[in-house]
């Protein structure tokens, strides 16, 4: 009898050798440290101004503002591979901003840079050469400008809409450009302090809802409290008839840190049963504006305060609230008393609570209360709604208002320079979502001004809203309430020479300062020895800077020329020649 026995394959030595080389060896028998998935973007430590959903003017913020030690220039790094897929250049926003995508389906994204270098900084100026525009937007293909985890590609900077100098970074989802919070997907923030809760406020829900009175000189009630744990001053008691709702003033503090922050997670519980929560994990671009709707606007706007409303406006489409039945809403029966509670979270784990007792009030009691009188027209916040006075009218789109409002109207003497009154069309304290067309008669306006007039805002300053004349009036898109009137612009911009010299030899870059007294600047246009070359506008400095590129740089006699022309086209020119 034969013994058959299994076939084993053939081991090939030279393949064991090869392949135990590439597997790293480890004495410890543990497996080798990972390479963290997002490094912080810069090597210096972590300082934040801003971080991620904190109520802004118009919006929610959108990733984590880094302090750059009051200074421009500090090297920016890819915080994990990738290619650079967007490169955004503009005077305004995010001034000169970068995109990188990455393997995982997650877009970081960079603002406010100074500058940009090596791939991406020939990249930028291809196109900008090519368009002959500052501004640009760009989408290189993928994988064509690669980036390492840690590799510099620009420098941080204070373009755009920056307040200073500092670096603006997100991280969004890819596929649906959903930004998302950094501290949740790897940006570690030192942070053991719990949210700060500084005041309550009361809100009829309904017509026959009455609040009861705040302390003298109060817009809301006070906290008392610390370490995560607050209630109300001693003695002061909510009170309120009918169906009411909440708001909470609550901010949020990191470690070491000066600045004030937003919360991660607002909860209310009446009777410790969920009312509402709010969640502010991710932001959707075209749903930001609604941040006025959430916020109490006027208190933020004209005192400072971050109310958040625990309920929802009827024109809110934010969707970072629970599906609580109550939705905010809290029905106080006369005589009953309700225990309420709040719970708010940051982003980092930290809690802290509020807890009262709101009192409901007879309906003979809460007549007594001195309630607000409104004016004005009721504009329903569904339908199209137009104001229209002698001189003036305002047309709103239906959904431009986030609830019913009442709207006033005000008649002013026009203003030194104007050519019609000063119209206050309600306030600036209440906001609008969508462009609503405002249209001021100037019948006295002669035909050699018509092309030259424009609306202007003037509320604490004068702002221009651009429009067109046409059968007596101009017409401008505005986004606001306010104080509007129409004034020309027949003054051409001014160029003043900072530093441009006859004698440029060993000098890299020139500056010019332009202004304008009312329109704003439109357009510009550099040319050096009769070719276009790149002029960065820079709004905050009124400075327009040119470096010398590859497109531009040379020896000999060179002529340098600029053509700034203002919204409403008035022009202006400047020459100068010079060697290099």
């Amino acid at each position: 009898m034969t013994n058959v026995f299994p076939k084993t394959p053939r081991i090939d030595l030279y393949k064991v050798l090869f392949f135990s080389i590439l597997i790293p060896f480890n004495s410890s028998g543990q497996e080798a440290p990972k390479k963290p998935e997002y490094i912080n973007p810069m090597a210096i430590p972590l300082d934040l101004s801003g971080n991620f959903m904190e109520p802004r003017s118009n919006h929610f913020h959108s990733g984590l503002d880094m302090r750059t030690q009051g200074q421009e220039g500090v090297p920016v790094r890819a915080v994990a591979d990738g290619w650079i897929s967007r490169i955004k250049i503009s005077p305004w926003g995010y001034g000169k901003a970068v995109y990188i995508d990455h393997p995982n389906g997650y877009t970081s994204v960079y603002g406010h840079l100074q500058q940009l270098k090596g791939t991406a900084l020939e990249a930028c100026l291809a196109a900008q050469y090519k368009q002959k525009d500052f501004s640009v937007d760009i989408t290189p293909e993928k994988g064509t400008i690669p980036v390492a985890q840690g590799e510099v590609f620009a420098l941080s900077g204070n373009t755009g809409g920056s307040g200073g100098p500092h670096l603006h970074f997100e991280l969004r989802k890819t596929s649906s450009q959903l930004a998302l919070d950094p501290e949740a997907l790897g940006i570690n923030v030192p942070d053991k302090i719990p949210p700060e809760i500084i005041g309550v406020r009361l809100y009829a829900v309904t017509d026959t809802s009455r609040i009861g009175p705040y302390p003298p000189k109060a817009l809301g009630f006070a906290t008392q409290g610390s370490a995560g744990k607050y209630g109300l001053k001693a003695g002061e008691q909510p009170t309120a008839y009918g169906t009411v709702a909440l708001a909470l003033h609550t901010i949020d503090r990191y470690d070491g840190m000066a600045a004030k922050f937003g919360v991660r997670k607002i909860e209310l519980f009446v009777d410790n049963i969920p009312a509402f929560s709010a969640s502010f994990d991710a932001i959707d671009f075209n749903t930001n504006r609604y941040c006025n709707a959430h916020v109490d606007f006027a208190l933020y706007k004209g005192s400072k305060m971050e109310y958040h409303r625990c309920y929802e406006l009827p024109n809110n489409k934010l969707r970072i609230y629970g599906k609580e039945p109550a939705q905010g809403h809290i029905e106080l029966p006369p005589g009953s008393t309700k225990h309420v509670r709040f719970k708010v979270t940051d982003a980092n784990g930290n809690v802290s609570e509020l807890a009262f007792m709101l009192k409901g009030a007879t309906a003979e009691g809460s007549a007594t209360w001195t309630g607000r009188t409104e004016e004005g027209s009721l504009f329903r916040y569904d339908t199209e709604n137009v104001l229209a006075e002698d001189g003036v009218r305002m047309t709103l789109p239906a959904l431009s208002l986030y609830d019913d409002t009442y709207v006033t109207y005000l008649r002013k003497p026009p203003p030194a320079k104007a050519f019609a009154p000063l119209h206050v069309l309600n306030n600036v304290l209440t906001p609008i979502q969508s462009n609503c067309e405002v249209r001021i008669d100037a019948p006295d306006l002669p035909e050699r001004l018509r092309s030259k007039a424009l609306i202007v805002s003037m509320d604490g300053k004068t702002e221009p809203c651009g429009g067109t004349y046409a059968d007596g009036a101009i017409t401008a898109k505005v986004r606001s309430f306010g104080s509007y009137t129409v004034m020309v612009d027949t003054v051409p911009p001014v160029i003043s020479n900072v530093d441009l010299r006859n004698d440029m030899k060993g000098r890299s870059s020139f500056t010019l300062k332009i202004t304008d007294n009312l329109s704003g600047i439109d357009k510009w246009t550099g040319l050096l020895d009769g070719k276009w070359i790149l002029l960065e506008y820079d709004p905050k400095r009124n400075a327009l800077v040119h470096t010398f590129d590859e497109q531009s740089d040379g020896t000999g006699t060179r002529a340098f020329s600029l053509e700034l022309t203002d919204e409403r086209g008035n022009k202006a020119r400047y020459e100068l020649k010079f060697t290099r």
